[in-house]
């Protein structure tokens, strides 16, 4: 089996690192330059930065928050958050993103997650999802932080956007993030089940074990973690060296 990525989760506002419950209520932590430096000293696999308003009130992209952290982190760092167009995910891999993740974009323009996999590369395209359980127990895809319904089913868009060339997912559960009750076990599986691409799973960690079920049972890829982390509940060394204690596929760090 493959290794398992632990990845910190970075969403941003402005130039703050910013955490939620549910994608809302948001609360300043700090520079974010300073905490993406910290998880890469500790051994964090990737990095994810997430503008978490730029689609919403239309605001540019991650610019100088990329090109700082390049400086210092040395591992592949995802973008995303208010991407609209080719020029913009350029613009993001020419300071220093290894990745572009993109939702609203793509929903509203299913092809440009494939003239994006053409011009960069599958494994540079990210499909970010916002999940919401429906009341049939379906997932629906939401945009602008889990605010606007979109119509479409989680499974069956991560699929389309397979066909149409994006090599990830990032799967957020919108009903888990930031609750600290553990992933949505049934929506990781359901889409990891769906698609050969990896799929990361975001939403809901405070613990190893929630680690240890998201992958063996929900059969994810990588982990996303924020809060776990921010607040200084556990560090990524504590998380991997249990992981590893628990049989984990994780990548073994000095």
């Amino acid at each position: 089996m493959h290794n398992i990525r632990i990845i910190p989760r970075l969403d941003v506002k402005g130039p703050n690192l910013i955490k939620g419950i549910h994608l809302e209520g948001l609360r300043v932590i700090g520079d974010p330059n300073q905490y993406a430096k910290q998880y890469y000293q500790d051994g964090a696999d990737e990095i994810i930065y997430i503008d978490a308003v730029a689609s919403l009130y239309g605001r540019e992209n991650l610019l100088d928050i990329v090109h700082h952290t390049t400086n210092d982190v040395f591992v592949p760092l995802t973008a995303g958050g208010g991407i609209r167009s080719i020029e913009d995910a350029r613009s993001l891999l020419n300071v220093g993103a290894d990745k572009i993740a993109i939702n609203t974009a793509a929903v509203c323009n299913p092809n440009l997650i494939r003239e994006m996999a053409q011009q960069f590369g599958s494994q540079c395209v990210v499909l970010s999802i916002e999940a919401i359980q429906q009341p049939d127990k379906s997932w629906q895809n939401f945009t602008d932080s889990g605010r606007e319904r979109t119509g479409l089913d989680v499974v069956k868009w991560a699929q389309q956007a397979e066909e149409l060339g994006a090599g990830e997912i990032l799967l957020t559960s919108v009903d888990r993030e930031g609750t600290s009750k553990g992933f949505d076990l049934d929506l990781i599986q359901a889409v990891s089940l769906s698609v050969s691409i990896p799929v990361i799973a975001s939403g809901g960690m405070n613990s190893v074990s929630h680690m240890q079920e998201a992958i063996t049972i929900g059969r994810a890829d990588a982990i996303a973690m924020a809060g776990i982390l921010h607040y200084a509940r556990m560090n990524l060394r504590e998380i991997r060296d249990e992981g590893i204690r628990r049989c984990l596929p994780l990548r073994r760090f000095p």
